[in-house]
């Protein structure tokens, strides 16, 4: 079990915690999902029956961890902004986190807050396929969906996603800070 543990942690703990990062827009809040997911991974470890890819099993575990919490906070919406300043000392990581990423990159940082207006499947096929690097099959294993349901879901978000994006340039020039 132990062993176990040890290389999910290693293989894939910064992928998890930058999804959780991007799900929930609060490092703090993703540290403590995070440690949720492995609470719950070793609760279940003796039902892993192997049907699924450690990874797709992980990510999932991961995804209904976010879905609970949401449901707790009677919300289906993120918060909409980062706290930028706060805690970023506690990540030992070295490589930059999405937030970091964002501000580096202003077009960037528009589809990353686009992304509130998604759904929230729709933004897990997003943040799967296209942020986490996953195939459509692994998505559909994690999601427990056919690849057909991942595709469609991917098509209605990249859909959706262009129109705010369209919208959010339309009104850029209202908007902009100085």
């Amino acid at each position: 079990m132990r062993t176990f543990f040890d290389e999910l942690y290693d293989n894939y703990h910064h992928d998890l915690f930058q999804f959780l990062v991007y799900m929930v827009k609060d490092r703090s809040l993703a540290e403590d999902l995070v440690q949720d997911v492995y609470v719950r991974v070793m609760k279940s470890y003796d039902s892993f029956n192997g049907k699924s890819t450690e990874k797709t099993w992980l990510f999932s575990i991961a995804r209904h961890v976010a879905i609970d919490y949401f449901r707790k906070q009677k919300r289906n919406r993120f918060m909409e902004f980062f706290d930028w300043t706060e805690k970023g000392e506690q990540i030992k990581d070295q490589n930059k986190m999405p937030e970091e990423i964002a501000v580096q990159n202003d077009e960037i940082q528009r589809v990353y807050q686009a992304l509130d207006q998604c759904t929230v499947d729709q933004r897990s096929v997003l943040i799967f396929r296209f942020i986490q690097g996953m195939s459509i099959k692994e998505t559909a294993e994690i999601l427990s969906w056919s690849e057909s349901k991942v595709k469609t879901t991917q098509h209605r978000a990249m859909k959706a996603l262009k129109m705010v994006l369209e919208d959010m340039e339309e009104g850029r020039g209202n908007s902009e800070e100085a």
